[in-house]
Formats: C-alpha cells, structure tokens, sequence
C-alpha cells in the first residue's frame, strides 16, 4: 500500500443475550475527522459472531484500499488473526490443532478477503473500562438487541 493509502481506525464490539440467543454489533469508523457509527444484530446468534460482524460490517463501509486499524476487546478474532491461527485452520481446511473443525468459517473468509484489500492491524483493548469508544460501541451492539 503506498503513502497515500487512506487511514482508517475503526472500534468494534459484539454482545450477546444468552450464548446463542438475541445478539448484536456496533461499530465506530474514523477517517479524516469524520465519525460514523453502525449498528445491527441477529435474534439467534453468538457473542463470537457478533463480534465477527461488526468487523465485517464496518470494512464493508470501506470504498477504496485503506490502512485499517481495528480496536476489539475481543480476545477471539484479536488473537486468531494476529497470532495467525486463522491461517493454520484454513490451511489445514478449517480444522483446528486439537483436530476440531474450527466455527465461523464463512465470517473468517469475509475478514480474510478483507485482509486481502486492505492493509489491517487488530489491536486488542479492554472491554468494559475505561476506553470511551469501546464503552459506545458495547452499547450500539446492546441497544440492537433491544430493537430486535
């Protein structure tokens, strides 16, 4: 990606009602001072698979290639795609290390494509404290569970 690669930092968070049960996602994008927040949700559904669609929701916003940074407390999709256990499940077709097939595999192929577009860094924060864009991003996904 050149210099000239727009940057873009989004904040994701998923949550869930019971684990499946009525879920939702928010999601908060940054480009050149601009702020846009999303929202949606399923009424059967995971907390891992909220979490996953909020990502997904928000790089599908993306018009062109960007540098993305993505905020998540969420230690699943965080650690699967930077510790780069994503890659050993689909070079392995999807089956884990403990030799179970891995879950979410078409919401893992949505974020690879992703990948492949742009240049994207998942960095992991605390949920649930003191970080003001993840705090509103758990209470879009909530409020989504409401409106189901």
């Amino acid at each position: 990606m050149s210099d000239q690669t727009k940057k873009v930092i989004i904040y994701t968070d998923g949550a869930c009602s019971g684990n499946p049960g009525p879920g939702g996602y928010g999601a908060i994008l940054f480009y050149d001072g601009n702020r846009k927040e999303i929202s949606g949700g399923e009424t059967e559904t995971t907390n891992n698979k909220m979490e996953m669609m909020a990502v997904i929701k928000a790089l599908e916003l993306l018009k062109f290639p960007c540098n993305v940074e993505v905020y998540s407390d969420s230690s699943y999709v965080v650690d699967s795609i930077e510790k780069g256990w994503v890659y050993s499940w689909r070079k392995n077709n999807w089956i884990k290390s403990n030799k179970e097939k891995a879950k979410n595999i078409d919401l893992w192929e949505k974020i690879l494509e992703y990948m492949r577009i742009h240049s994207i860094k998942f960095i992991k924060v605390k949920g649930h404290s003191d970080n003001e864009f993840n705090n509103r991003c758990d209470e879009l996904a909530r409020n989504a569970i409401k409106s189901l």
